[in-house]
């Protein structure tokens, strides 16, 4: 039984045709635009996973803020 890897599965929902071809063997006449285009959404993958890590770090330091604010005001340091 042949293994269905999941690439094969978005090619199929994009495009049947597509699929077919490529299980055929038959390699695409447009290699250098769609090396483009994988190089464009790995870019975009790395965009995506920065500016979740910042949100992460951004929520982190904001909880951090307001632990030491509760600690200052249970300590008496702010007033």
């Amino acid at each position: 039984m042949r293994t269905i890897r999941a690439s094969e599965i978005g090619t199929f929902q994009f495009c049947r045709r597509a699929w077919w071809y490529q299980r055929q063997g038959v390699t695409p006449e447009n290699p250098m635009e769609l090396a483009g285009g994988s190089a464009y959404h790995r870019a975009h993958g790395r965009q995506v996973l920065t500016g979740r890590l910042a949100r992460l770090a951004a929520w982190l330091l904001l909880g951090l803020a307001l632990v030491l604010a509760v600690a200052a005001l249970a300590l008496g340091w702010l007033g």
